[in-house]
């Protein structure tokens, strides 16, 4: 179920093995939000939310599409492609070697640096520079099977996670944005697996959007552990640890806008939760599962993301092969399903927004293709922006 990383097939993790396999829903209303932060929350989460986005297009912006390369069928490296902000259509202009399986990526807060996982037994993250595409380096993880990186808003690190060996690493960036030796690696102890998991396996590791907090999402030990980050030595301190239901499985988790809630995607049982999050504490208060529009059946969520003025939130589904649209509503305290969407392609691994807001990505695991739609800013209504484009194996888009 793509939840552990027993081996199968010549040695891939089930993770990798299980997407490597070949109309409107009814509204329905949220349970109860998170418990509300504590009192003493930073006067940086009172700020109200975020303007709408600038939508002029401005010609071709750049697209970067992350893949497999060890799989059957699989790319040669970091796909390389353009899109027009205006139409939504793709244009592929090759591919960018010598970065082993680039599952996820990530951007510099500048845009001059990509970086990405190399999601292998002996992982390692590498960063290319942008202007003239030139791999400046790769690091040892610290871990097995790096699945997901980001980096800090400060631009000093670079924080991934490892899932085969459950744990979060920390490196260094330096002016150029290369990467240096790890200064941190934390391996998820406690609490012991969840039912049918046989170890940690860290899926995601975020900053707040206070800045104050680092968040790790843990499928294995079902926990989304935070830490304090030292901004000098680059070294991680645990400050709080959060729960979910046994059998959830969580995955990914988005914050919105606001600062003081975040939307937790559960892979194993097919549900999300709304989370309250108190920036004071790094404390985070996991709610009631809610449905994310499958209907029952074999589904496996896989990523939100919330649009920038914190009205709407898109959901991946796996298995469905849907993108879930919510209202939020209560300043970020609810979510309420409005329906699906078909997502035109085959197990959609990762979904983005461009920059603008004006567009939605989703990259398309089983089918190796990247479909994309056009966001309305108003309604949060998504309609397709034309024929999908191919790309091997694609389980990253990132959208510049």
């Amino acid at each position: 179920m793509d939840t552990d990383d027993e081996p199968v097939n010549g040695g891939w993790s089930r993770r990798r093995f299980v997407g490597a396999v070949a109309g409107t829903a009814a509204v329905v209303a949220a349970p109860s939000p998170a418990a509300a932060p504590q009192a003493g929350t930073p006067a940086a989460a009172d700020k109200p939310r975020a303007a709408a986005p600038d939508r002029k297009p401005s010609g071709p912006r750049p697209l970067y599409v992350g893949t497999y390369t060890s799989a059957d069928g699989g790319g040669t490296g970091i796909g390389l492609a353009s899109y027009d902000p205006a139409t939504g259509r793709i244009t592929g202009s090759g591919t960018l070697t010598g970065v082993p399986d680039p599952s996820y990526l990530a951007a510099h807060p500048d845009g001059r640096t990509l970086y990405a996982v190399d999601e292998r037994q002996d992982g390692g993250v590498t960063a290319v520079r942008l202007a003239d595409r030139r791999v400046l380096g790769t690091r040892a993880a610290g871990g097995a099977g790096p699945c997901h990186l980001s980096v800090h808003p400060s631009g000093r690190w670079l924080l991934s996670a490892d899932y085969g060996s459950g744990g979060v690493a920390v490196h260094p960036i330096d002016d150029s944005g290369a990467l240096g030796e790890r200064t941190d690696v934390v391996t998820h102890t406690t609490p012991p697996p969840g039912p049918g998991q046989q170890g940690p396996h860290a899926h995601q590791f975020i900053t707040s959007p206070d800045g104050g907090h680092v968040l790790a999402v843990d499928l294995g030990t079902e926990t989304v552990y935070t830490y304090r980050l030292d901004q000098t030595n680059g070294t991680l301190t645990e400050v709080a640890q959060a729960h979910t239901r046994p059998g959830a499985g969580p995955r990914h988790l988005t914050f919105h806008p606001g600062g003081r809630y975040a939307y937790l995607a559960d892979e194993v049982d097919d549900t999300v939760a709304v989370c309250g999050y108190d920036p004071a504490s790094g404390r985070l208060t996991i709610g009631a599962p809610q449905p994310t529009g499958s209907g029952g059946g074999a589904n496996y969520p896989a990523q939100f993301v919330v649009t920038a003025d914190g009205g709407y939130a898109f959901l991946a589904n796996r298995g469905h092969n849907s993108l879930a649209r919510y209202a939020i509503e209560a300043d970020g305290a609810r979510l309420r399903l409005l329906g699906t969407v078909p997502v035109g392609g085959d197990f959609p691994r990762q979904i983005a927004l461009s920059p603008d807001g004006g567009l939605l990505f989703a990259a398309n695991q089983r089918s190796g293709t990247v479909t994309v739609f056009h966001v309305d800013a108003g309604s949060g209504e998504l309609r397709s922006a034309g024929e999908p484009f191919a790309s091997p194996v694609a389980v990253c888009a990132l959208p510049l």
